[in-house]
């Protein structure tokens, strides 16, 4: 049975301690829990809105621009959707412990980098390479 990990109030990882101990486990835990229930609960609110909002509306150009808020929202929700399958990943990860080590690199990510993207699979190095080898493919 596992124990559960207690962090006192305003605890963030720091680099002198143990590199993903259950400290640090417990906090990205945490934060990418919260992260997902924030993301669902906006989505909930967007159907519920757009379920009461269906209404006529005579004049043209505010529909058309009502139209393109929705799309917007709908875009916007779509990305969203994406982002709680990746939080579902870091989560995995950090179940069977491969969390916050690069997939390309296996050294550590940087906790600053985690704690602004705590989705993030590459370091900052390797992500960096990969974005030029983007670029460099994308140019010819």
């Amino acid at each position: 049975m596992k124990v559960e990990t207690v962090l006192e109030n305003g605890y963030a990882p720091a680099d002198d301690e143990p590199f993903m101990n259950d400290r640090q486990q417990e906090y990205f835990r945490r934060k990418l829990t919260e992260w997902k229930a924030s993301i669902l609960e906006g989505n909930r609110d967007t159907i519920e809105g757009m379920q009461e909002g269906t209404r006529n509306i005579p004049d043209v150009a505010d529909r058309a621009s009502e139209e393109t808020d929705r799309a917007l929202e709908l875009r916007t929700r779509d990305r969203e959707r994406k982002v709680v399958s990746k939080i579902d990943q870091a989560l995995r990860r950090i179940d069977d412990g491969s969390y916050g080590y690069c997939e390309d690199t296996g050294e550590p990510i940087s906790l600053k980098r985690l704690d602004a993207r705590p989705i993030a699979t590459l370091s900052l190095e390797a992500q960096e390479r990969h974005e030029r080898k983007e670029r460099v493919h994308r140019d010819d």
